[in-house]
């Protein structure tokens, strides 16, 4: 192994150490802001190790075919220490600010989603519910007053036609009378 791949080799541990030592943070913050449950935080622990062991794998191999030698150790601990203590502050700031804004944004939506199509929804729920209130309502006046108007000519026609009913004596069927008695009846309760 040359001295040139072994240069490779530390260099990308060492962006391997900064990519782990991010990739924590974001860990870190995401399962502080989600109030994960315990159970929960076991499974994320191992994916993080899962990713890391992956991340550092795949930079070892394609920068000295998976050779483990000291200096990979030196190099990711040395990115871990360096993004720790340069970067780590301001990634966790980027990370708050950028979980800020999912949740303004989703509140946002909500908010767009209430005012531009529940409300209106409910508002035209309302104006059909009153419409047609006022429709029915102007329905059965019209019908009362209609009954009003036809109870005098039904009494009238009754008048009339009684005489030519005992002049030639037809019999008017059981069943006639019963339900003309009880028309008369259910008009006199409406008045």
């Amino acid at each position: 192994m040359t001295l040139q791949i072994q240069f490779v080799t530390m260099g990308m541990m060492y962006a391997g150490g900064l990519a782990l030592g991010g990739l924590f943070d974001v860990y870190r913050v995401l399962s502080g802001q989600l109030r994960v449950p315990l159970w929960l935080k076991a499974v994320l622990d191992l994916l993080y190790w899962f990713i890391g062991t992956i991340i550092v794998f795949k930079l070892l191999y394609e920068s000295n075919w998976g050779e483990v030698r000291f200096y990979i150790f030196v190099g990711l601990i040395a990115g871990i220490l360096f993004y720790f203590w340069l970067f780590s502050r301001p990634v966790i700031r980027v990370i708050q600010f950028m979980i800020r804004a999912v949740l303004t944004a989703i509140r946002i939506g909500k908010r767009m989603i209430e005012l531009f199509i529940i409300k209106p929804i409910v508002l035209l729920y309302r104006l059909i519910v009153i419409i047609l209130g006022f429709l029915a309502a102007t329905a059965i006046f019209l019908y009362k007053i209609m009954l009003q108007l036809c109870y005098p000519v039904w009494k009238l026609l009754l008048w009339m036609v009684r005489p030519l009913g005992r002049y030639l004596r037809i019999p008017v069927p059981a069943w006639v009378k019963k339900s003309g008695q009880s028309i008369a009846a259910w008009v006199r309760k409406l008045f």
